[in-house]
């Protein structure tokens, strides 16, 4: 039985500037990195280094050459805040391309841009 998500692929074309955008801009935490030193490198980053989840940042190219069959879409992720105004200004604040917030049935939301282009959203909750 699957007890929880451990940690999702995020397949990235820089990893060194995507790690800059979440942990600089995003606010996340670098949990390890891994380098082999012959090319396959990986960060392990999390909103808290006591998160039960974390993303781990691929080489895209590398791992599509490694692993051809791998579906390397950047994964439709939903975060929680619990003061979604103030996520909202520190991200605009920081330069990150966020939309408008929307009030669902569920609660707010808004999406953000990473520096790829890759978008992603938040809720609050």
């Amino acid at each position: 039985m699957i007890k929880k998500v451990g940690q999702i692929m995020l397949y990235v074309n820089n990893q060194d500037e995507s790690l800059k955008f979440w942990t600089e801009k995003a606010g996340f935490t670098l949990i390890a990195k891994e380098d082999n030193g012959q090319g396959f490198k990986w960060y392990e980053i999390a909103p808290t280094e006591d998160s039960e989840t974390s993303i781990i940042l691929h080489n895209k190219e590398l791992v599509a050459k490694m692993s051809p069959e791998i579906n390397l879409g950047t994964p439709s992720l939903m975060f929680f805040t619990e003061d979604l105004e103030a996520l909202y200004k520190g991200f605009k604040d920081k330069n990150i391309t966020v939309g408008e917030i929307v009030n669902m049935p569920s609660g707010k939301v808004f999406n953000f841009a990473d520096d790829e282009g890759n978008y992603f959203a938040v809720m609050e909750r």
